[in-house]
């Protein structure tokens, strides 16, 4: 393309028809993108699970409380009961204790699994980065052959490899912390109106 052809398309793009073209295909591809937010939205609405603002705030208690519980008992006991993977485990037992995740064989059967496979994995191998994967992966495998597949239990192997695990990690803070969640959840779902847990201990 010679200047004179440079010249001639460049005005051309300038030309007020150019541009009215232009703008109807910019609005066109903004329709189209909108379009396509408000169908993912639908199918969000309709997938997602919904709750009350009174659902809401009965969760918040109830995680409040038995977190709480926890951080308090690991200062007068001078035993470490809290860990982070027990933040996503209060999501499940408080905001949702009807999911077959948030049972109490889940709770403590996929964090004590957790742990276990964390330690034995750090016991052999280390804890080298590709240690991680194997304990997370070897977690999940081993919560759902025993049906105690709990995504915190998860946590709790990557945690346990990250920190270099030793025995007592499954009985502190694992399995005690866990107890007591699952006490705390008991109590709190069956003292409060409309709301029973759990569904099956075992």
């Amino acid at each position: 393309m010679d200047i004179s052809q440079k010249q001639i398309s460049s005005e051309h793009k300038k030309s007020p028809r150019w541009q009215k073209l232009k703008l109807f295909q910019d609005l066109k591809a903004y329709r189209r993108i909108i379009l396509q937010a408000k169908k993912s939205r639908r199918k969000g609405k309709a997938y997602q699970p919904q709750f009350s603002f009174t659902q809401g705030l009965i969760s918040w208690i109830g995680s409040l409380v038995g977190i709480e519980i926890l951080a308090y008992l690991s200062l007068a006991t001078h035993f470490p009961l809290i860990a982070a993977p027990f933040g996503a485990t209060a999501v499940l037992v408080y905001g949702i204790p009807d999911s077959p995740l948030a049972q109490p064989r889940n709770v403590i059967g996929g964090n004590c699994i957790g742990a276990l496979v964390s330690i034995i994995c750090v016991q052999c191998f280390g804890g080298e980065p590709w240690v991680m994967g194997l304990a997370v992966a070897t977690t999940i495998k081993l919560m759902k052959l025993t049906r105690t597949v709990h995504p915190p239990g998860g946590a709790v192997a990557l945690v346990g490899v990250m920190g270099q695990a030793s025995w007592g990690f499954l009985f502190t803070p694992v399995f005690l912390g866990s107890l007591v969640i699952i006490l705390w959840t008991y109590i709190f779902n069956n003292i409060t109106p409309g709301r029973s847990y759990p569904h099956h201990w075992l």
